[in-house]
């Protein structure tokens, strides 16, 4: 039996990634548009939404921007119903909206931990949502929350952070048991430690970067473009029977001690 490159065709498919105007977001928006699929990227600062618009758009991306804060449940139900009646279909949901927060738990922030909940969780179930009410009616979807290597693991400073990430991987099991009677696949892709935005004090810091690479099989970094495999695959027609999964991208940290 051969495998069918349009399997992973993406063509004819429209995609929204929330918070793409960097980072993980903006690289998975362009690997997305690169298998076919036209993009709808999303985020709260306008000016840098706009500047991620021009940057795809370049090439010939087919590109819409939705501006919403994906914690506001209204905002976003607002934009999506709006996009939904007056553009088109969102076929494929990416939610990479987060956030990190740093402090040892016996100091965190009541309020602080209340936003990065917010910002990690409610966030994916807002959108989710309101995306999955019209893709049960057209009988098709596909949603990919992005989860973390936090998901699996824990470090000092960031036990809320994990928290968040463990909530992701059990809410995907939990729209999976919900939605794929509708035809709607819902898997979690988990990156390991990847040189992005949020981990510039990490990457910088020449002690925790040794550290890493010794402790991760690969003995590296992970690339950003490094996702985007994983993310068209489970965006594609082959992971259609691919349902509530949590995929690891991660260089083998998660699989030895």
């Amino acid at each position: 039996m051969s495998i069918k490159p349009s399997l992973f065709d993406l063509s004819g498919k429209r995609a929204l990634i929330t918070g793409s105007s960097q980072g993980i977001g903006y690289t998975l928006a362009r690997g997305l548009a690169d298998a076919g699929a036209s993009i709808v990227i999303n985020g709260r600062d306008t000016a840098k939404l706009a500047a991620a618009a021009a940057q795809l758009g370049a090439d010939g991306t087919v590109l819409h921007s939705l501006p919403f804060d994906a914690t506001d449940y209204a905002q976003v139900k607002q934009a999506i119903d709006n996009f939904e009646a007056n553009t088109g279909a969102i076929d494929i949901l990416i939610n990479n909206a987060g956030m990190q927060h740093r402090t040892p738990l016996e100091d965190f922030d009541p309020a602080a931990f209340e936003h990065l909940m917010r910002t990690n969780v409610s966030s994916v179930f807002n959108v989710s949502q309101i995306v999955a009410q019209h893709m049960i009616q057209r009988g098709y979807g596909k949603i990919v929350n992005i989860a973390s290597v936090q998901t699996a693991l824990a470090r000092p400073g960031i036990a809320p952070y994990t928290a968040s990430k463990g909530a992701v991987a059990n809410l995907t099991k939990g729209m999976t048991t919900d939605w794929a009677k509708y035809g709607i696949q819902v898997n979690a892709l988990a990156p390991g430690y990847f040189d992005t935005p949020l981990n510039a004090a990490l990457v910088q810091d020449p002690e925790f970067s040794e550290w890493l690479c010794k402790r991760t099989p690969t003995g590296r970094w992970g690339q950003l473009e490094e996702l985007i495999g994983a993310c068209v695959f489970l965006s594609s027609a082959a992971a259609s029977f691919v349902n509530g999964q949590t995929l690891y991208v991660d260089g083998g940290i998660t699989a030895c001690i």
